[in-house]
């Protein structure tokens, strides 16, 4: 433990001074934009090592759908689904960061018992009050991600007076609860497209340089999200040149890890 903690301590700090892709890996059969495509091991691992091919440093592996109204699985379907493609990728792939996308402190632990480097939480610990108190006692790193609502409800008219000092006001309440537990290898994530209207989403990438101050790495997932499709009036399928110019505004204004589905094209923006 002491070995990962000092190697990934130096990846977070690293992290400050540099910009890194982060590959999405979904194992769900419902994902809005992929899946079904990578829920069995071959296809998983597969597609693991040609996203570190591409240029990834991290990737991504969620179990559970976060797309808007997705209603989640049981912990043991979301352990079912991960469990098998965790270990084989970190078998397979040596050398890649592995990051787990989940809100469950349970499968978290689990997680990283099996070989998992993160937590990215989607909740910001909002949907599992046991997770602080994990991530602190296992000395991981952690994505703590801003939200409003849960995935079933998140885009049913969210409202916010300043969107942009809300999720900062969260962010500052967040990281002192999280380093009271001990937790100091903290990513910051504005949630794009988690309770937030486009006009909501847009106000955060434009005053992206504002979550500078709590100096810690910035993570932006915008990959052929919805406000991509409904910014530049395209389907999923064809946003990717949306999602490269987004991403290109976030790099601009402070980012230094992009979550994306498309790694060798998002790898080009940042060499």
């Amino acid at each position: 433990m002491d070995n990962t903690y000092t190697q990934s301590s130096k990846i977070i700090h690293e992290l400050l001074h540099s910009k890194c892709i982060m590959g999405i890996l979904n194992v769900t059969p419902d994902s809005f934009y992929d899946g079904g495509k990578f829920n069995s091991v071959d296809r998983s691992v597969a597609h693991a090592m040609q996203m570190k091919e591409d240029g990834a440093k991290i990737i991504d592996i969620g179990a559970v759908s976060t797309r808007p109204g997705s209603v989640a699985p049981s912990e043991e379907e979301e352990w079912k689904r991960l469990s098998d493609i965790l270990r084989e990728i970190r078998n397979a792939v040596p050398g890649i960061f592995i990051s787990v996308d989940t809100w469950r402190s349970s499968i978290a632990e689990k997680a990283v018992n099996a070989g998992a480097d993160m937590i990215n939480d989607i909740s910001g610990g909002t949907m599992d009050p046991k997770m602080y108190d994990v991530v602190g006692r296992m000395k991981i790193p952690y994505v703590l991600m801003h939200i409003k609502g849960t995935p079933e409800n998140m885009q049913v008219d969210p409202q916010y007076d300043d969107v942009v000092n809300e999720v900062k006001s969260f962010f500052l309440e967040k990281i002192f609860e999280l380093e009271k537990r001990g937790v100091t290898q903290l990513i910051i994530d504005p949630g794009f497209g988690f309770g937030k209207t486009l006009e909501h989403n847009l106000q955060l990438l434009e005053h992206l340089p504002e979550l500078k101050e709590f100096h810690l790495p910035i993570l932006a997932g915008i990959s052929r999200k919805s406000m991509v499709t409904k910014f530049y009036n395209v389907k999923r399928e064809h946003a990717l040149e949306g999602t490269l110019e987004m991403n290109r505004k976030a790099l601009a204004n402070g980012a230094n890890i992009l979550r994306v589905h498309d790694v060798k094209e998002n790898v080009a923006l940042i060499w």
